[in-house]
């Protein structure tokens, strides 16, 4: 082996004289390489001068083949470079498994001796994948030390050790919070709020990289009281009340599940106010001397007592006059003197109602002559605008009046299937012929009937096809009619629920049988996702699949904070194979399309040219998006055992829930405790927590066994369960006692509370606050044509004619939308055949209960002053 190496390797060119007593020294040496893999690692050795080179590996000389030999000259010295290369497989490598470890040397000659290289050891390089030991997750104090351990998996080579928080390497030399240990643990200095997150160590070599488990690390913060808030103003005006005075656990605000404020936020303060003194007045004072104009005074003060504390001051006069005679008086006038100047006076007065008199004739003419234009001026509108029922007098040459139709006949309410009020005994007949029968002057009117079915069949008839068999079949809550093209309205007493179907939207020819009807959340439950929740009832109005003309106005109450920046609201809608579609983004509304809402404070609009069943449903955008919540407490209104509970209802802001719960414990025998709260409920994810507080050691005591009670976050939040209620029991220690005072207490943690004053006779029900008082609404079911709307139908019809036309001066529909407060919706106006009819339906809606015409009328003549009378103003003008 060794002959036949050197024979391989033997330089034919003798080397120069000057240098052939040169030992060879090495320009490269064999370094330490690691096998990745199964990939070969290649050795290389280089030296000069030399004869001939060949590697040894653990003892062994390598086969000639296996060498690759490459010859070169120094052009510096003219020595010879030999350089001599060879590969390590893994097998070769692995055939020595258990011994030392693999090396390889080379060896060069030349003339003079023989050189070694140092030794290069070859390994094969791995890494383990299971750590040997892993960080686990901590939760701990602000401003504490953390240590998070980590023993990597074992590895050739020893593998290196970084740290990661959220997925980002953390760097000791840019934050020196932080500090890794020799043995590869985390230590986190001082606790910071910003270092909560999933910590994961990681290990890496040439073979591979791994990651521990994460850790994760909650920095929490205790909750600490702030300083006491100075005292209220005393509760009483005068005598003996209360005032308090409140802290927040706000210093600082417990987070991350750190401890709340143990103790109260209230204290309260017996205080004793100072009563007004209304003030008195003393005796008169004597008469003075009578003076040279024949006049004696005599005064009194105000102080007997003076008025103090917000006291009232004295009434009347602090001085009087009398007429007198004496020798200082002047002499009166002789009687002729006066008698001329009482004749002056009365030819003056005279004079005066001449003119005046004058004045109303010429004024009176003028206007009798512009009642021959197209429009009066406002007042003619105003009498336009008469109240239903209240027949307005009618100047014989007003136009807009002579022509106004008998509606004010027909004001009681329409339930049904219309008959002619000259034949009450023959029944109209349910074709598409015309409603309306041409009078000998040419106007109309709309006849009156009453609904001969019975409601209950009308539900069983429409419960019979496939869409409506999850209607409700409570008629209390369904409310329909039978309607033509004069329009009308239906209503769900006490729900805030309203359809208004303006005119013109039903076909004329056609009648229309409609209803609407409020849905259980419980039945009917919609699909919620994420943050979404729903802030409305969900109702039903049909039948689906009516042509409609234009759009009418479903009214109903929602129960967000109305902060439109806090919230992405979507109008949902069933469709015929029951699942549940977004047809309209809030705020992002195109005026092309068949729905539109107008978002109030409490109520939505919903603007639809098609009916079905609806819902509003809200996703928060930030933690401050709130819904409105009501509180309502009950007790029983009688108690003739020791226990005695108190319920507590939290519900959707909406008045059919608010309805349904009054109707239940009206059955339920409960009484009202306390005026109803509303409570912002925020997107916190904090519960809603409930307590009882104040009561008489002595006389009562609780049976909860906790201090308080609480309803989950996402219970609340979802709002598919329509109203959760907590009950608490309380027990008082002798039948003779009677009275209860304390407090309860409802708030969401972190968030607004509400209190209720506890302060009654459980023996005697003769509280002012009942049930009934909340359910005051008593409007009809459903009313049809001209007695459904506050506007007559023919002055609705002028006012549309005069304001749809564009005026350059913009007096036309746009300002009395803008005088109306309603310019947000200008695109939506202007896509319709008539904005100006969209905008009295809307007006219609908001004002069904609480319309002024008169403020209408002045609107109107508002626009009319501005614009130099509009209603005088032919269309050729404008």
């Amino acid at each position: 082996g060794i002959n036949s190496a050197e024979h391989a390797a033997t330089v034919t060119h003798p080397l120069p004289v000057a240098f052939s007593d040169l030992l060879p020294h090495f320009l490269v040496e064999p370094d330490d390489v690691y096998i990745v893999k199964n990939k070969p690692v290649t050795l290389t050795c280089r030296s000069t001068p030399a004869t001939q080179i060949y590697f040894k590996c653990n003892g062994e000389w390598v086969h000639q083949d296996d060498h690759l030999i490459e010859r070169t000259v120094d052009p510096a010295t003219g020595l010879p470079i030999m350089q001599v290369k060879i590969d390590i497989s893994r097998q070769q490598v692995e055939k020595i498994f258990g011994l030392e470890d693999y090396w390889c040397q080379c060896v060069a000659w030349s003339t003079t001796g023989t050189q070694k290289s140092q030794k290069a050891y070859v390994r094969i390089a791995y890494l383990r994948k299971n750590f040997e030991e892993e960080p686990l997750g901590k939760e701990v104090a602000l401003d504490q030390e953390v240590l998070l351990r980590c023993h990597p998996p074992e590895g050739v080579p020893t593998a290196e050790v970084e740290w990661m928080r959220n997925e980002e390497v953390l760097d000791p030399k840019t934050d020196p919070n932080f500090f890794i240990t020799a043995d590869h643990n985390l230590i986190i200095k001082q606790a910071r709020l910003a270092d909560t997150g999933n910590y994961t160590c990681v290990a890496k070599n040439i073979v591979a990289r791994r990651k521990s488990s994460s850790a994760a690390v909650i920095v929490f913060v205790n909750g600490g009281w702030s300083t006491w808030a100075t005292w209220s103003a005393c509760s009483a005006v005068c005598g003996r009340g209360w005032q308090k005075r409140s802290r927040s656990c706000t210093n600082p605000t417990p987070l991350n599940g750190g401890t709340s404020c143990e103790g109260q936020s209230v204290q309260k303060s017996a205080c004793t106010a100072t009563c007004p003194v209304d003030g008195g007045w003393s005796e008169w004072s004597k008469w003075s001397a009578c003076g040279a104009d024949c006049t004696m005074w005599r005064s009194r003060e105000c102080t007997q007592p003076t008025p103090g504390t917000g006291g009232k001051d004295c009434q009347g006069v602090d001085l009087q006059s009398l007429n007198c005679t004496s020798d200082a008086c002047l002499h009166p006038l002789p009687s002729g003197v006066e008698d001329v100047a009482l004749y002056v006076g009365m030819v003056a007065v005279a004079l005066c109602l001449t003119l005046l008199l004058i004045v109303v004739v010429l004024v009176y003419r003028r206007k009798k002559e512009g009642l021959d234009a197209d429009v009066a001026d406002s007042s003619i509108l105003t009498t336009g605008f008469q109240p239903m029922g209240i027949k307005p007098t009618k100047p014989e040459n007003s136009h807009l009046l002579t022509i106004q139709p008998d509606l004010t006949t027909t004001t009681t309410s329409y339930q049904g299937t219309l008959r002619s009020r000259h034949d009450v005994a023959s029944k109209f007949s349910m074709g598409n012929g015309p409603l309306l029968e041409p009078l000998p002057n040419s106007s109309h009117t709309l006849h009156n009937g009453k609904l001969p079915a019975d409601p209950n069949d009308f539900m069983n008839r429409l419960a019979t096809q496939t869409y409506f068999k999850t209607l409700p079949r409570d008629s209390a809550n369904t409310s329909y009619g039978t309607f033509n093209f004069l329009g009308g309205r239906l209503t769900l007493s006490n729900t805030g629920i309203s359809l208004l179907i303006p005119p013109e939207a039903i076909p004329r020819g056609k009648i229309y049988e409609i209803y609407l009807t409020v849905q259980s959340k419980e039945d009917l439950r919609l699909p919620l996702a994420g943050c979404q929740t729903l802030l409305s009832p969900i109702v039903s109005c049909g039948p689906p699949g009516v042509m409609l003309t234009r759009p009418v106005i479903l009214s109903m109450d929602h129960c967000s904070d109305a902060v439109p920046e806090n919230w992405a609201i979507q109008l949902k809608k069933q469709s015929y194979e029951g699942t549940w579609e977004d047809v309209l983004q809030m705020g992002e509304e195109c005026a092309s399309d068949p729905y539109y809402c107008q978002l109030e404070a409490e109520t939505c609009r919903v603007f639809t040219e098609q009916l079905g069943r609806f819902g509003l449903v809200g996703e928060s955008l930030s933690m401050a998006a709130a819904k409105r919540l009501k509180l309502v407490v009950f007790a029983p209104t009688y108690c003739t055992t020791l226990e005695y509970s108190i319920r507590v209802y939290c519900m959707d802001d909406t008045q059919d829930v608010l309805k349904e719960v009054m109707q239940m414990e009206k059955q339920l025998g409960g009484r009202l405790i306390d005026e109803p709260r509303v409570l912002l409920f925020k997107d916190s994810y904090h519960n809603l927590r409930l307590s009882i507080h104040d009561l008489p050691q002595a006389l009562w005591r609780s049976k909860l066994l906790a201090g308080y009670q609480e309803i989950p976050f996402y219970h609340i939040w979802s709002g598919s369960q329509r109203s959760l209620h907590c009950t608490f029991t309380l027990e008082r220690l002798s039948l003779s006692t009677c009275e209860l005072t304390g407090q309860l207490c409802v708030w969401q943690l972190e968030g607004e509370g509400q209190s209720f004053s506890l302060d009654f006779n459980i023996a005697k029900d003769n509280r002012p606050l009942d049930s009934e008082f909340l359910l005051m609404d008593s409007s009809t079911p459903a009313l049809a044509g001209p007695s459904a709307f506050q506007i007559p139908y023919l002055v609705r019809q002028k006012i549309c004619s005069s304001l749809d036309t564009p005026c350059p001066n913009g007096a036309d529909w746009r300002l009395l939308a803008q005088r109306l407060k309603l310019e947000r919706h200008l695109s939506f106006f202007a896509s319709r055949a008539s904005p100006t009819s969209v905008i009295l339906d809307l007006w219609e809606a908001q004002h069904f209960h609480s319309g002024n015409l008169n403020q209408l009328a002045a609107v109107m003549a508002e626009i009319g002053k501005q614009e130099a009378m509009i209603f005088l103003v032919s269309d050729g003008e404008c």
